[in-house]
């Protein structure tokens, strides 16, 4: 095979498939990307049995073939590779020649057949949505999938699309987080799956902050997204996913509004006192239009005085501070809404007005009575 292209084309597409590599494999293959020069295109894949991740471009394809190549030889060499048009060959014997300039490097390919085929996804069901959306509702859900190995389903997050919206929805336990959008189109009908936390974290990185759109595959094993010229393929979840509409307690007595700057601002000043060696969770006490947030551990204790708006009738409440910390954080909006009922009941937080397009449930922590 013979093709010549820019470097930082090469480079892009290496370091996109190369998110699907095996660092250490007993199949040397599955440490390598397989290339394929074809119709004009060069199409760069990586395959770790889990995850596949295909991309191509348009590159001057003079001689078609293809082959294997170390992911991380291979990626080294293009990176250091000076910023000008690389030209590559092979020949029958799988020894590669890349030059750029007066760069010039030989090493050694596998045979094409060595990699395992990446698997075919059926497209009866199908949605388009755009690639920012889709982008910021997993890097909104993603922080509370669970990495509890012993609720597999639970290591991924929940995808509900019909009735012209799209849910995504991740719990661990501790907390849920849910964002909810419209999509673009829809083919096949309303479809629902669970995707791999770890696969979703790499679509997040291949989404642009664009309008262009994405699509999202379901296939009767595997889900395929598609990114502009980028596939990514990974196995559906099976088990029977948290049923979080009735999990989600919504007639709560106690509505304040907070400015979420300001109140990640007290938490995070109380958390001074909190580390991995000096755990403690965070006391609230809700009054009207305020709450008074403390941390006691053996480093010190902090307090600090948070506005609001509204009455929590002097409701004490404990949560972790990162948990809460993380739902302020994720939440696309400057107010938000929290909901509480009792110290034993989880937080609810929501948009103050509009499309409840996001919610962030966190379930309290028990106060010991000497933590004040």
């Amino acid at each position: 095979m013979k093709f010549s292209c820019e470097k930082a084309l090469l480079q892009s597409v290496i370091t996109t498939a190369s998110r699907a590599v095996s660092s250490k494999s007993s199949i040397p293959a599955l440490e390598g990307l397989l290339l394929e020069a074809k119709n004009g295109f060069l199409t760069v894949s990586g395959y770790n049995m889990q995850l596949g991740i295909r991309s191509r471009f348009h590159a001057n394809v003079t001689e078609e073939g293809e082959i294997v190549l170390n992911a991380r030889l291979f990626g080294d060499i293009i990176r250091k590779m000076p910023d000008d048009c690389i030209v590559f060959s092979s020949d029958s014997k799988m020894m590669v020649s890349v030059t750029c300039g007066d760069a010039d490097f030989h090493i050694l390919g596998l045979n094409a057949s060595d990699f395992p085929e990446l698997p075919a996804v059926e497209d009866d069901y199908c949605c388009t949505v755009k690639q920012t959306v889709l982008k910021a509702m997993i890097n909104g859900t993603s922080f509370a999938v669970s990495t509890n190995e012993s609720r597999i389903v639970h290591t991924g997050s929940l995808f509900e699309i019909g009735d012209g919206q799209l849910t995504v929805v991740s719990v661990d336990g501790f907390r849920l987080a849910l964002r909810r959008e419209q999509y673009e189109k829809i083919e096949g009908g309303a479809f629902t799956f669970v995707a791999p936390g770890s696969a979703l974290n790499e679509v997040e990185k291949v989404c642009a902050d664009s309008d262009d759109d994405a699509m999202i595959i379901l296939g009767s094993r595997h889900i395929q997204f598609e990114v502009g010229e980028t596939q990514l393929i990974c196995r559906r979840l099976e088990g029977d996913f948290l049923d979080y509409k009735n999990a989600i307690p919504r007639n709560n007595p106690i509505n304040l509004v907070a400015d979420k700057r300001m109140l990640m601002g007290s938490i995070d000043r109380v958390s001074v006192v909190i580390s991995e060696k000096m755990k403690s969770p965070i006391r609230c006490i809700f009054g009207k239009d305020f709450v008074k947030l403390s941390a006691k551990t053996g480093n010190g204790d902090a307090k600090d005085t948070c506005p609001l708006s509204g009455n929590g009738n002097e409701l004490e409440i404990g949560f972790n501070n990162r948990y809460l910390m993380e739902a302020l954080r994720y939440a696309p909006a400057d107010e938000v809404k929290i909901e509480l009922n009792s110290g034993i009941t989880p937080a609810i937080i929501v948009p103050t007005e509009g499309e409840e397009n996001f919610l962030y449930m966190v379930l309290p922590v028990r106060l010991k009575a000497s933590e004040v």
